[in-house]
């Protein structure tokens, strides 16, 4: 199906479905500045709470796998709904626990229950929207989706401030239920009935396998998720790059951080207002190529400059493009021509997820003393990317 809507309910939707799919991630990054207080309250040290942070990372990426595919059979809206509702529940259980180990396992349930808004959000759009229009849907949707994370450790911050790490939880489960009412007044279902797959759960589950058989859309997916590596590989080393290497305080690390999320959110913007005038498969191809130029240049300064300034730029400059890859990547993927909206949107959100995932661990595993091993990993991440995506050969989409 897809629909004539106008640029005001394009942006509440956009807005509504922006806010969906940050919620998973937003639970990761809301609750960090509350580790210590945690860790004291639980009696644990923060090594093993971290935990948490993973088995909820782990449930995001593994329930999208699990939501996706059952969209595909029966609809959108309820599998979010239940979702949602479901979060606000475990969001609640967990400001109500005082054991470790079961806060790490509502955490994985958290994980999973988020995950429907990463997934469906994608799916939602592609129900409705083609072409350039989706990659216009995608700019305004990745757009609110960017500040969230920006946003979140300021918020988990303010409210530990006048409450308790519980505090966040109680946030966590209040926005779970607004989201579901948000659903049940603002959204309707995208998926008709006669565009739903077919069979029971297995073959609904093996409608990846088939996805996962094309060599092309895997190409494209591990492409794309190559980016999200390329952002990972920032996020892990740019705390101790930033105060370790170049002595900053917190204070100025944290604008930093909100700034280069602004960038994000900002490159994301982008790809909307070219998308009726320059083919998303070339926009892609231009911007892969300046990421790596601008990442070589980034290693470069590590071997002439070493300026704090020169790297601050380049880094942001590098992050923007993410910003507008990521726009870009989302709607060549979910522009596919198959019916299985909801195994595409999972298997994508598995080769961001996953990607990132083992980005963090290798840039950490060659040293976070300097910058450039999270330079050399950016640029490696970037020219394998092009690599993958020129050899797909896809015809523009205007």
């Amino acid at each position: 199906m897809k629909s004539n809507i106008s640029g005001k309910k394009q942006a509440w939707l956009a807005f509504i479905l922006g806010t969906v799919s940050a919620t998973g991630p937003l639970s990761m990054d809301m609750y960090l500045p509350a580790l210590p207080q945690m860790a004291t309250d639980l009696h644990t040290q923060v090594s093993v709470l971290q935990l948490s942070l993973s088995a909820c990372l782990i449930g995001l990426a593994l329930g999208q796998l699990i939501v996706g595919p059952l969209s595909d059979k029966f609809g959108r809206k309820k599998p979010l709904i239940i979702g949602f509702a479901l979060f606000g529940i475990v969001s609640l259980m967990i400001s109500m626990t005082n054991s470790i180990t079961l806060l790490i396992g509502l955490r994985f349930i958290q994980g999973l229950a988020g995950s429907s808004g990463q997934v469906l959000s994608r799916a939602i759009a592609r129900d409705l929207f083609s072409g350039p229009l989706l990659t216009k849907f995608y700019s305004m949707l990745s757009a609110v989706n960017g500040i969230f994370p920006v946003l979140s450790p300021v918020i988990g911050g303010i409210i530990i401030q006048y409450t308790s790490w519980q505090g966040i939880f109680v946030v966590l489960a209040v926005i779970g239920l607004l989201v579901v009412l948000a659903l049940f007044c603002g959204i309707k279902e995208t998926l008709p009935t006669n565009e739903r797959t077919d069979g029971g759960f297995i073959s609904t589950i093996a409608s990846i396998g088939a996805l996962v058989k094309n060599g092309r859309f895997l190409r494209l997916i591990i492409s794309a998720g190559l980016v999200t590596g390329g952002l990972f590989a920032y996020i892990s080393a740019s705390s101790f790059v930033f105060q370790d290497y170049f002595n900053m305080s917190v204070q100025n690390f944290s604008f930093l951080y909100a700034l280069n999320g602004i960038g994000i959110a900002i490159g994301s913007i982008i790809p909307g207002f070219l998308a009726s005038r320059v083919p998303e498969t070339k926009q892609t191809k231009i911007v892969l190529m300046t990421a790596f130029i601008s990442s070589l240049l980034l290693v470069g300064s590590w071997y002439t400059f070493r300026s704090l300034p020169i790297v601050i730029v380049l880094v942001f400059l590098i992050v923007t493009q993410f910003g507008v890859l990521f726009t870009l990547t989302t709607s060549i993927v979910m522009n596919i021509g198959s019916r299985n909206g909801g195994s595409i949107s999972a298997l994508f959100g598995l080769a961001q997820n996953g990607t990132g995932s083992l980005m963090s661990p290798i840039v950490g595993l060659f040293g976070t003393a300097t910058y450039l091993p999270m330079a050399v990993a950016i640029a490696i991440c970037m020219i394998l990317s092009f690599t993958l995506f020129s050899t797909l050969n896809m015809k523009p989409q205007r």
